[in-house]
């Protein structure tokens, strides 16, 4: 039989809570410590489509993302979620694009036809897109665990087996120096009508991807390695701008709403593994690069695994 136990989940944003829901729904009882509302964690800036970008290694992305992308298409029949199935393109600049992650992912058809100049060919498909603002209030609520808002500085402060999922504060806690931030900032417009989203990871000016959801589009983007400046810069935003109306005319002319940067905790490869330290379990969840919401499910259903060894 499953026995319940009190576990405590360090860290507030989308890997977090997730982990937490699981958790609850397995029997255990759940206290979530994290630094920030989980308003103001990275989760909250994230553009959030469905996309396993700067997550590794493969084989274990590929299989936590599909899980994740089973559960996203499933809360998409729930309005109250925040999530929605879109249709898009994800673009190519090269002959031959790297396509593993299109395992995952049902119906994706190759286009060449109509494209923006330097686009080789392109990907369509239908991914889920989930608007943060509403998703991370739902998550939340749908957990139903007790949060408390803190920092924790050192793992003996925690009782009882704990889950470290707090992003970049995470390596401190665990003694891991390979977690680099990588800045993403993003400006989000009026949305002049558009449905479809458009990811393209290889623009030789930068990062650029168009994500319509129902009142804005959420524009982006960057991914400087190393930065952890928090405040938007003008000139990054001018140019994130300057892209993306080159690719969507449409966004030409559509006002600024507001604008945000999230710092992505990213690391060689995502660390999900379990150690026995002090006579208690400590399982690490963290280092999912712009990943986090793609592979939050299936990554959550591993530590649930772990905990319950």
């Amino acid at each position: 039989m499953r026995t319940s136990r009190e576990v405590t989940v360090i860290g507030g944003g989308v890997v977090g809570y997730t982990c937490a829901h699981r958790l609850a729904r397995a029997g255990h009882e759940v206290t979530v410590i994290t630094a920030d509302p989980p308003g103001r964690t990275t989760s909250a800036v994230a553009a959030a489509v469905w996309f396993p970008y700067e997550a590794g290694p493969a084989d274990a992305v590929l299989r936590w993302g599909a899980e994740s992308l089973r559960a996203f298409t499933a809360l998409a029949a729930d309005p109250r979620t925040g999530v929605s199935l879109r249709r898009g393109l994800v673009l190519h600049r090269t002959p031959e694009p790297d396509l593993w992650w299109t395992a995952a992912v049902p119906a994706a058809e190759t286009v060449v036809d109509g494209l923006p100049a330097g686009v080789v060919s392109a990907t369509r498909c239908t991914l889920p897109v989930i608007d943060m603002g509403r998703y991370l209030g739902w998550l939340v609520a749908e957990a139903g665990v007790r949060t408390v808002v803190g920092e924790v500085r050192d793992l003996a402060e925690v009782p009882g087996p704990v889950v470290v999922a707090a992003g970049l504060r995470s390596g401190g806690l665990v003694g891991d120096d390979g977690l680099v931030p990588v800045r993403g900032q993003v400006v989000r417009v009026a949305n002049p009508g558009l449905t479809d989203w458009l990811i393209d990871d290889d623009n030789p000016a930068g990062l650029t991807y168009v994500v319509p959801r129902a009142s804005d589009v959420v524009c982006g983007g960057t991914a400087e390695r190393g930065e952890r400046s928090v405040e938007p810069s003008p000139a990054v935003e001018g140019a994130i701008l300057d892209r993306v109306r080159a690719l969507v005319p449409a966004l030409r002319g559509a006002p600024v709403l507001s604008r945000a940067v999230g710092l992505r905790p990213a690391r060689p490869v995502v660390r999900l593994d379990r150690v026995v330290e002090g006579g208690r379990a400590v399982v690490s969840c963290y280092g999912h690069g712009g990943a986090g919401v793609t592979l939050s499910w299936g990554c959550a259903a591993d530590v649930v695994a772990l905990l319950e060894v």
